[in-house]
């Protein structure tokens, strides 16, 4: 049983010590050089990775070793986030077949097979069932299960031809409880979730595990509009908005996006190969 620490880079100033044999290092793909542990180079891929969750998560596996890209639709943000934190962006609407299929192809070609695929692309807007036409309920299954599941062939192509793979779907507290007022929303985590466990079961046996991460509400750039939302919908004041979504998660506050990167990441280290097909919930308390 070894204690390591990693080294220093432009994405983690501070050190982290490990505990882990040597053994289940080389079980999951994880390299020891001298005193250090990190994710060796593997080729991690984050889909909606300039912004909130995606971006947390993105930097975290970059701390410990892995070569990142994010991927997204603004070209901006992109490049800000690959420039401020040492990754490498990627142009690609999840909601588009063939810029998934050509986008995960080109960061293949830079960055060798996807070993960490990370869905977490999506939208989030509730509206009562009644009102929701066929282009608002297109649009959001587009992206929040369409996505994921593109994003996840495309990734599995270059993953077979590994010994170890880590697919980490984000999908949120609505993929395993009825959220109220969001319908279309609910429908679209709950499917993330059953794909995810199909593809578990699909893949029993072999050195690669499917997990889906499911946040309650987390504190990023879309909780603004979560809140006008809910005033428009409502009739609220902003506080009382913002009241009502810190108010459902049990712990009474929102959720900083690195807690939520903090359980990807160990769903990639040590000890982990046995946790297979979960619907991981991230929120406070028993939901």
């Amino acid at each position: 049983m070894y204690t390591f620490t990693n080294a220093n880079n432009k994405c983690n100033p501070f050190p982290i010590r490990w505990l882990v044999t040597a053994r289940d290092a080389g079980s999951v793909g994880i390299k020891l050089w001298g005193d250090g542990m990190t994710l060796d180079a593997k080729h991690a891929l984050v889909t909606g990775g300039g912004t909130g969750i995606g971006l947390a998560i993105a930097k975290t596996l970059c701390a410990q070793g892995a070569v990142v890209t994010i991927t997204g639709r603004r070209t901006d943000v992109l490049e800000q986030a690959a420039q401020a934190h040492d990754l490498s962006p990627q142009v690609m609407d999840v909601q588009d077949e063939m810029a998934v299929v050509d986008g995960i192809a080109r960061a293949v070609a830079r960055h060798g097979p996807v070993q960490i695929c990370v869905p977490n692309a999506g939208v989030a807007e509730g509206r009562a069932l009644h009102k929701t036409d066929m282009a608002f309920w297109r649009s959001m299954m587009n992206t929040n299960i369409d996505g994921t599941f593109l994003t996840i062939r495309e990734s599995l192509k270059s993953m077979h031809d590994t010994g170890w793979g880590r697919v980490i779907a984000i999908s949120s507290i609505a993929g395993l409880r009825g959220l109220k007022g969001a319908p279309c929303y609910t429908a679209s985590k709950h499917a993330v979730v059953g794909l995810i466990r199909g593809l578990a079961a699909d893949y029993l046996g072999k050195p690669y595990t499917f997990n889906a991460i499911c946040p309650a509400y987390v504190d990023t750039d879309i909780v603004p509009q979560n809140i006008d939302r809910i005033m428009a919908r409502t009739g609220l004041s902003e506080d009382e908005a913002s009241d009502v979504m810190v108010g459902a998660n049990p712990h009474g506050r929102l959720i900083p996006p690195e807690e939520v990167a903090e359980a990807a990441l160990w769903l990639c280290g040590p000890n982990s190969g046995s946790v297979n097909g979960q619907a991981i919930q991230i929120a406070g308390g028993e939901m």
